[in-house]
Parts: structure tokens; sequence; C-alpha cells
């Protein structure tokens, strides 16, 4: 057969399992439409056998007495040989594994037929005990007689201390009628059903644990052997089960639909059977959807090596259970704690703060750092130090009328305490360059004073000078003022001529 030949007849394959899924797909929601139909009918009936048929059926007698008679057998691992689906008990495994979800949805219905008759006698139970099987279980042991709450072991058995005290205050402040005889062994009835349902259940649980522990050990390791049934029934076989990758058996077993009247908040989408497993539902919520594709890509490995019949003594299961535990403990850790850690040690020691020598080459003064200089220039001088100085005891007088509380301090006040008059800082005294200072002399050293016309300065000044040869004498004070303006006229005036031109006129004609 060649490569397009194969090719085909997959196809071909593919294409028939298709067709009989969507068939499997049609029967099964007429299915559900009639026990909904049933559901909404039967509800108000007066027996339990009215609305839950599944113990009376034909199906769930059979499968019960294979399950008995496999477990009376005992089967061995060795027996199972070739491919698991060839197996018969394998057949017995998947019908009961799927039998356990029909109970499941018959105890419901069981339950709400209980909780709308018992209404009748005591209302406020259901608010009290949520749980379905409790609340079954409760039922019987009251019955008619609430009075039954105090001191009943049977009951410390059911429920808690502190429920079966909320139960009996409850039960005597109750509005509830007295039931008749036949309402009452009705009850009974429905109870008794529903307990050996979950017996039934229970039963099954202990068979598909037993023989998965054969049939598919390494799987059933890592996930339970009940959801390892489950999943190998959805997947139509071990062998099917080995082929699919692990994204596809992580979404084995998704809520596809759901039924009229249920609420849909709670359903979450793309996930199966091995995201309700144990293993994933031990985590955190914001874990579990990272678990299950986790533990869905171990089960593709598990699965894969119990088609081929090897590790039977689930070796390889246990490998792969210990190292999904050990990352989940991973996730789980919590942060490292943040140490505190000292500054490192600067690279470079502290510099020295000098930036040159401020002399000449060949002075005779020793070198000062120019940042030593800058600080004294900079530093505090002695006005304002005056000013910064406060009197104890004394009311200030503000400097301006805009700043409250800004006074000048001992700044010109008289009486200071000083003897001796404030000694300058040539360090921090104003700069004057040597120009202005030589300009300054200049002006200060016209005898007879300063011109009374130019400088504007006071009327008194005289042009009396004492000089140290002749004494008193009586100088004009414009006289140097005089002789510059007429250096200046004759030298830089407009009107001034060239002077010698015509000798150097001739020397130059000579040379």
């Amino acid at each position: 057969m060649s490569l397009a030949d194969e090719l085909l007849a997959d196809l071909e394959e593919a294409a028939e399992e298709e067709e009989g899924g969507s068939y499997g797909e049609e029967e099964e929601e007429p299915a559900i439409e009639d026990v909904q139909e049933e559901t909404q009918l039967d509800l108000s009936g007066d027996s339990v056998k009215t609305i839950a048929k599944l113990w009376d059926s034909k199906m769930f007698a059979e499968i019960m007495m294979k399950i008995e008679e496999y477990i009376s057998k005992q089967a061995k691992a060795s027996e199972v040989m070739g491919p698991v689906e060839a197996a018969p008990e394998y057949r017995v495994i998947v019908d009961a594994n799927n039998l356990t979800v029909e109970i499941e949805n018959e105890l419901n219905i069981i339950h709400k037929f209980i909780r709308d008759k018992y209404s009748k006698r005591f209302p406020e139970l259901e608010s009290l005990v949520p749980n379905a099987l409790d609340y079954i279980r409760t039922v019987k042991e009251l019955g008619n007689s609430l009075d039954k709450c105090k001191n009943n072991e049977n009951l410390q058995q059911i429920l808690t201390n502190a429920t079966i005290m909320v139960v009996s205050v409850t039960a005597s402040t109750t509005q509830g009628q007295q039931l008749s005889e036949e309402e009452l062994e009705r009850l009974e009835e429905a109870c008794d059903m529903a307990l050996e349902l979950n017996a039934s259940k229970h039963r099954i649980y202990e068979y598909v644990e037993s023989r998965m522990s054969f049939i598919a050990p390494n799987l059933s390791i890592i996930i339970g052997a009940s959801t390892a049934a489950k999943i190998m029934g959805v997947a139509g076989g071990l062998t099917n089960l080995s082929k699919m990758p692990a994204c596809n058996i992580m979404l084995l077993g998704a809520q596809r639909k759901t039924l009229s009247g249920f609420s849909s908040t709670s359903v979450l989408p793309h996930t199966g059977y091995i995201y309700h497993s144990d293993i994933v539902q031990s985590l955190p919520p914001d874990l579990r959807r990272k678990a299950a594709r986790l533990v869905a890509a171990k089960c593709t490995l598990a699965a894969r090596v119990d088609s081929f019949h090897e590790s039977t003594e689930g070796k390889v299961g246990y490998e792969l259970k210990d190292e999904i535990e050990r990352k989940f403990d991973k996730w789980q850790e919590p942060p490292p704690v943040k140490q505190v850690k000292p500054l490192p040690a600067p690279l470079d020691g502290q510099r020295k703060k000098r930036g040159g020598r401020s002399r000449l080459p060949g002075a005779a003064h020793p070198p000062v750092p120019r940042y030593r200089k800058m600080k004294e220039r900079l530093g505090l001088t002695e006005i304002r130090k005056q000013a910064n100085r406060m009197s104890f005891g004394e009311i200030e007088e503000d400097a301006y009328q805009e700043d409250l509380g800004f006074s000048l301090g001992h700044l010109g006040k008289s009486g200071s305490g000083r003897v001796r008059q404030t000694q300058v800082n040539e360090a921090t005294k104003a700069r004057i360059s040597k120009t202005l200072q030589r300009t300054l002399q200049k002006q200060s050293v016209v005898y007879g004073g300063k011109s009374t016309i130019r400088d504007r300065s006071s009327g008194t000044a005289s042009s009396v000078a004492f000089t140290p040869l002749q004494g008193l004498e009586i100088v004009n004070p414009q006289a140097a003022e005089k002789k510059v303006a007429e250096a200046n006229q004759k030298y830089f005036s407009s009107m001034a001529e060239f002077l010698k031109v015509k000798g150097e006129k001739s020397g130059l004609m000579s040379t």
C-alpha cells in the first residue's frame, strides 16, 4: 500500500468516527430532553419511582451483576494481554464509570423530590442542611416527629453539634404541618432509594479503582482511578488516549452545553475531567489552569507507557507524580525575602579639594589652595555677623514694612558694648581693581578739596591747603584740571594741525 492509499484510508476512518460521534450526540440529546420532561412533569407525583427509574432499570442491574462477578474472580494483571480495549472487563469498567454519572443525576432528582415533599413538615430544614445526602439522612431520621433532634446519637453522626442545635431550635418554632402515613411512607421509600444508589456508587468507585491499577497503573497513580477511567471512556480506550496530544486530553469531559433551568455562571470554559480532579483542585484557583496543563502532559506520557504494558508496578507513574508535586511546591513558594544590603565601598578615595596653586612661579609666599580662598571670600562678613546678632530682652524694629520680624540686629547701633572698632577681614571684604584704586587715589589727592562745581560737593570746600614745605598755601583747585584740558585741546582737538610737517617732509625727500 502506497503512502497516498494510507492517507486516504486514515481520512475515511476519521470521517466514520465523526459520523459515529454525531449519531451519538443526536441519540444523547433526546435522552436529556426526556429526563427534563419527566422531571418537569412528574415531580408532583405521589411515588418516587415515577421520576427515578434508574434503580429498576435493566442496565443498572446488569452492570452491578458484572461488577460483582469480576470482583469475585479477582483477576490479576497478567491476564491483561494485548490491547486493553480487547479485554472484556475493560468494557465493564467504562460502563460502570458512566453509570456513576447517571447515579449522580438520579440522586439530585430524588433530593429535589424529598425536599418538595418534606417542606410541608419542616420547610426551614432545606436552608439549614445544604448537603443533599445529609438532608436525606436527616429526613429519614426525623420523620414526622421533630422532637428527635435532642439527644439523638444517629443524628450526631450525620450533622455537627452546632447544626443540630440550630435545627432543634428552628424545629420548635416551625409552622409545618403533620404528614400523613402515606406521605411518610413515600418519603422513606425515596430516602432508602437514594441511600442505596449512593452505596452502589461507592461500590462502583471501589471496583474501578481496584481494576484501573491493573489496566492503567501509571495513569491511575497520577490523577486517580476514577478520573483515569473517565478520560479513557471519553477518549475511546487507552490506545486512543495514548495517541492524543496533551492539549486535547486536558479538554476531555468539557461541558459544552448546560441543561435548561440551571445556571451557567459556574461552568468554566475549556475545563475537563483533569481540571476537576483532586490533584488540580488542591491548588489555589489562580494556579489550577497551569496545573491542569502540566498534569495533562504527564498523563499523556503515563498513558503511552500503560498502552505498551510497561512499568506495571507504577514506577513511572510515581516518578511523574513526584515531579508534578515538586513543581506545585515550587509555584507556591513565597518570594525570597529581600535583604537590605549596605552600599558598596567607593572605588575612589576622597579627593583633595584644591585646584592648583594661586601664586606665580618664584613667589615668596607659600601656596594657598583656591578652594580655601573661595571659602573665605564667600564666608560671613562682619556686617552680616552684626546683623545676625540680637540683644536679649529688647524689641527689635522691623527693617522693612513687608517683612515683619526682619531686623538689622546690632548693625548701626551705638552702645553695643564693643570698645574697639569692628575689625575688617581682608579675606571677605569687597574687592576693587587696581585701576579703580588709582582713580580713587587721584580724586582724593587734589589740594584744597574737591571742586564744588564739578563734583557737586558741599559748599564749605576751601582752596586753602596745608603743605609740609610752606605750611598754609592758597592753591587753585582747577589748575590741574585746566592743565589737562589744555593738553587735550592741543593734541586731541578737532581743530589741531600737524606739527613740524615741513621738517619731516624735507627729511623724507632727502632720504
